[in-house]
């Protein structure tokens, strides 16, 4: 028999989530700092009606808040914190040293929590993946409108080349493990879920420029890496080369045009001569 002394939690409707979240947007301040008199005028009932669905304190709208992914102090969540710590992990350390233990204590949160969140680790490097590779700067770029083919292949390498110079580093220690370990799962399950979507984003745009007649007809794989292999080397060795070799270093600018007019000349083919 259940102790009458025994309360359950409160119930917070999300309703009321709601009405918290627009009253602290509306006030630009933290859901936490939100008064309750707010947040009964934007539910539109009385001060005394929120505190009794709230079961008389504001502790169970914190928890209601934090269930649904929002932190009322401001704070970023879980999700946020542990994708951002993750990030600078692989960055200074490597692929391999990325660990829930590591990442609840540099996102300061709880492994628990991770598993909540993300379910396991290979969701959470997805999500890092997702995050710091070029992959929805790429599917942005090419659902948008573009150029000519000669701007559209300079300005795809201008992108790389910020996507692998963008801090924290996670494109260049990704592409560092891929030289070290090629057959590490780690390597493997990234890669995995990369590839086909570059696949279908730079390559349906490849495919459609040979339909035309702009470039020659190749194999797919390989234009594709015709089209980024020399950006993604040259920028993760850059950092090496401005060190060693610095007088012989072409400014970004220059070598961005002078890798893009390599391609053009590799792969581009002769506009077709106008009839009379």
């Amino acid at each position: 028999m259940p102790d009458v002394n025994e309360q359950s939690p409160t119930l917070v409707s999300q309703e009321l989530i709601d009405a918290t979240l627009r009253a602290a947007e509306s006030r630009g301040v933290p859901a936490a700092d939100v008064t309750l008199r707010d947040i009964a005028l934007e539910a539109g009932i009385s001060r005394s009606t929120l505190l009794r669905r709230l079961g008389g304190t504001r502790q169970a709208l914190d928890e209601a808040l934090r269930a649904a992914g929002v932190e009322p102090s401001g704070r970023k969540s879980v999700r946020e914190r542990a994708i951002e710590a993750a990030a600078h992990l692989i960055s200074r350390q490597g692929l391999a040293t990325v660990t829930f233990e590591r990442v609840a204590v540099a996102a300061e949160c709880s492994v628990p929590s991770l598993y909540v969140t993300f379910g396991g680790r290979d969701e959470l490097m997805r999500a890092v993946f997702e995050r710091y590779s070029p992959i929805l700067d790429v599917e942005a770029f090419l659902a948008g409108p573009r150029g000519d083919l000669e701007d559209t292949v300079r300005r795809f390498h201008r992108l790389l080349a910020d996507a692998v110079e963008r801090e924290p580093r996670v494109l260049p220690a990704l592409l560092a493990e891929v030289f070290a370990r090629p057959g590490d799962d780690n390597v493997r399950l990234v890669f995995q879920s990369a590839t086909p979507r570059l696949l279908a984003g730079l390559g349906a745009w490849l495919s459609a420029e040979v339909s035309a007649g702009r470039i020659r007809d190749l194999p797919l794989l390989l234009l594709t890496q015709q089209m980024t292999s020399p950006i993604l080397l040259h920028f993760l060795l850059r950092p090496v080369t401005s060190r060693t070799t610095p007088g012989d270093l072409p400014s970004r600018d220059e070598t961005l045009e002078t890798f893009t007019q390599s391609f053009l000349r590799a792969v581009a083919l002769p506009a077709p001569e106008s009839g009379d």
